[in-house]
């Protein structure tokens, strides 16, 4: 988008539960979000970067910091970066945790004071975001492999995955299976591959019954869909959706009522 003034915003909001993806890269690997902001903000020619990022992730938000530091004190944030006549840093903003906000353009209306709900498109953040300038938003996952899209090119990259959803995904895999935490697959695996391969399967050797995907948005994929790849095109035509990569996976004693009833309330 024209005009001189530009934002970058990072999407670390996070709001889906059983989700925790972003709070792990930003704990352990900061530096890779921050490089890949730098490079975004070279590209589209931004001047200013924002983390948004939940304030119950104290540890998140400490490394980031210490990061952003680093950053400033090795010259790759500030002024004439790199000798490149580039200009750009990075805040880090605390929100209360909203799931709405995970919303861009609530994000947005939370960076600037006001309640987190969202507001109408067009026009669009890119257009018109934060103060009313030109914004572009992506999450902790995209920045993060931004700089490793650049080190080993776009071929490299389009190499991992399904035709039309390239790249790994990572997924919280949580709920009642074997095996819990983060685990990166390439586009395309099935769910058999996450929940039995690497979770270990379900514990007490119950039957799986299904799995919630892409948060309080998403659905419920069932056990006829084990073997089902899981990428955008396939995970949408079956009415759920990826969301953030949460992955909470349920047994035969699972009551899909209550699940239900957890996400309204």
């Amino acid at each position: 988008a024209p005009g001189e003034e530009k934002y970058l915003i990072c999407n670390a909001d996070e709001g889906d539960p059983g989700a925790f993806m972003d709070r792990s890269v930003l704990e352990g690997t900061p530096h890779a979000v921050i490089e890949g902001m730098i490079i975004a903000a070279y590209a589209i020619g931004a001047s200013k970067g924002i983390i948004y990022v939940r304030a119950e992730y104290p540890l998140a938000v400490r490394n980031a910091r210490i990061s952003i530091q680093q950053a400033r004190d090795a010259g790759l944030l500030g002024e004439n970066i790199l000798g490149k006549s580039l200009d750009f840093d990075i805040d880090i903003r605390e929100g209360a945790g909203a799931f709405v906000c995970g919303e861009e353009t609530a994000l947005i209306a939370s960076l600037e004071g006001e309640r987190g709900m969202p507001r109408p498109r067009p026009p669009f953040p890119a257009q018109k975001g934060y103060r009313g300038k030109p914004t572009n938003i992506n999450n902790v996952e995209t920045l993060a492999n931004v700089p490793l899209i650049i080190l080993k090119g776009k071929d490299w990259y389009r190499s991992i995955g399904t035709e039309n959803s390239k790249g790994t995904k990572i997924f919280a895999l949580a709920g009642k299976v074997n095996n819990t935490g983060l685990v990166e697959v390439p586009m395309g695996a099935t769910l058999r591959q996450i929940v039995f391969d690497i979770g270990g399967g379900i514990p007490r050797n119950r039957r799986f019954k299904a799995a919630q995907m892409g948060g309080p948005s998403g659905g419920c994929v069932p056990a006829q869909f084990l073997d089902l790849p899981i990428d955008y095109d396939s995970v949408k035509k079956i009415g759920a959706i990826m969301g953030s990569g949460g992955l909470i996976v349920m047994d035969e004693n699972t009551c899909i009522v209550d699940i239900a009833r957890f996400f309204l309330e």
